[in-house]
């Protein structure tokens, strides 16, 4: 890996290759939640990129190609009746190509994650993690991440 920047337009098939990757890993967890797509198209990604709430990192080689993807969204929880005022980056989804994963690559977007959460004096970093993806639960445990809430299901 050589550096972590903003994502850019010409990004954005290799960020489509990375979001099949992981919903494969969803689909094949939870077929009865997932279905097989990805989550943003070519479009969606052009609007995102452009979203200064919504910034997405990648990660690339020493040819600019990206090898991994963090998506980041800017909130903040203002008036509410219970909970405090802070402002959150909330990693709505992280991913290191399948064939380069345990480079340290997810770390270091974790990392540039954390930078810009400090840089836009947010309190705290959250993300989800499905239960039908333990090394994710394990990776995200090693960076130090802890449980916030837990959300529970009963099928019927």
């Amino acid at each position: 890996m050589k550096m972590i920047r903003f994502a850019e337009i010409k990004d954005i098939p290799k960020i489509l290759d990375l979001l099949s990757q992981v919903d494969l890993v969803h689909h094949n967890g939870r077929p009865d939640i997932f279905k097989i797509g990805t989550k943003y198209n070519a479009e969606e990604l052009k609007e995102l990129i452009s979203d200064k709430e919504r910034p997405i990192l990648v990660a690339t080689d020493e040819n600019d190609k990206v090898t991994g993807y963090c998506f980041c969204i800017l909130k903040q929880q203002k008036n509410d009746s219970v909970l405090t005022d802070i402002k959150t980056l909330y990693i709505d989804d992280l991913c290191v190509d399948e064939g380069l994963r345990g480079k340290h690559i997810g770390s270091k977007l974790f990392d540039a994650a954390m930078n810009l959460a400090k840089e836009n004096d947010c309190y705290n970093i959250t993300l989800n993690v499905w239960s039908c993806n333990p090394s994710a639960l394990r990776f995200y445990e090693t960076l130090g991440m802890t449980p916030q809430k837990i959300c529970m299901e009963k099928i019927l």
